[in-house]
């Protein structure tokens, strides 16, 4: 069975496991890095928010030997627990004052999401963008959220600056600061406990792991690092969803650290998840981070 085929079936028989109310359709997004998904739009009656289940990982599961039947049967569960249960109201995102304190900002490549960009308002942060969101819900199965656009200050009559600075105010309150040694993050991910010893690499992230290489834009929070640390230190982009940090006595040259990035990036990591394939370097005395 193709892809194409694949989705086709799919959004079938998962019309065939909701009742009438839901509409299912077969929804193409533009995400990150150029990168076009398809997936499963749900719009209910009574709510103005329609979640997207995306189809790709379903898919590979499918080839792998899943049925049709127990992948539709994953995809309606799924949805039943992210659905909303309450419509979001409209006049709540068209006043700038019903939505401020639901600002955030993300961290994504400037220069592969040039397209993406025209639209957006946006700040440069060495070879990123920082873009604004409203932060719809948040929870275990991930972030639902509202991408900013030029239109919507002109709609709320305000300026970048002011969104920014809202979005400083409210990012780490809404999403808390993680950082923690890598080993115990792969302990917590596969049950098996974290080894003793000196930890050589420290994850930062936001407490949900979801776009959480923002959390570098933290006041203070690479400062605390490098405190921790006791020296200089190196900055991986594993993602979108976080950075690895390592101490630069322990790390290789700054050429060799970007050209491992770039391998990983292109082996490893989901296109539109990719965030840059350079290291950065954070200066403790003069507090600074650059490429």
């Amino acid at each position: 069975m193709t892809y194409y085929q694949f989705v086709q079936t799919v959004e079938e028989k998962v019309k065939e496991g909701l009742e009438k109310s839901v509409c299912v359709s077969v929804h193409t997004a533009q995400k990150y890095n150029g990168t076009l998904r398809k997936g499963i739009l749900f719009s209910e009656q009574g709510s103005n928010i329609s979640p997207t289940i995306y189809l790709e990982e379903y898919y590979r599961q499918f080839e792998q030997g899943d049925t049709i039947e127990e992948i539709v049967k994953e995809i309606v569960l799924l949805y039943k627990k992210v659905r909303f249960k309450e419509p979001w109201k409209e006049e709540m995102i068209r006043s700038y004052e019903g939505i401020k304190g639901r600002l955030i900002y993300r961290l994504i490549n400037k220069k592969e999401n040039e397209g993406l960009l025209k639209d957006m308002p946006y700040v440069p942060y060495l070879d990123l963008a920082i873009v604004f969101y409203v932060l719809l819900e948040a929870g275990m199965y991930g972030t639902a959220a509202m991408p900013v656009k030029t239109e919507h200050l002109e709609l709320w009559e305000v300026t970048k600056e002011q969104i920014y600075e809202h979005a400083c105010k409210n990012t780490e309150r809404l999403l808390p600061y993680e950082f923690r040694s890598m080993h115990s993050v792969i302990a917590e991910m596969t049950d098996i406990e974290a080894r003793e010893g000196e930890e050589v690499l420290y994850v930062l992230s936001n407490h949900l792991r979801s776009f959480g290489a923002a959390v570098i834009l933290y006041p203070g929070r690479l400062e605390e690092v490098g405190e921790f640390l006791g020296e200089d230190f190196y900055l991986l982009p594993s993602s979108v969803h976080e950075m690895i940090a390592v101490r630069k006595s322990a790390a290789s040259e700054k050429l060799f650290l970007s050209a491992m990035v770039t391998e990983i990036n292109a082996a490893q990591v989901e296109k539109e998840e990719v965030l840059s394939n350079q290291a950065y370097f954070y200066d403790c005395a003069h507090k600074k981070l650059s490429l």
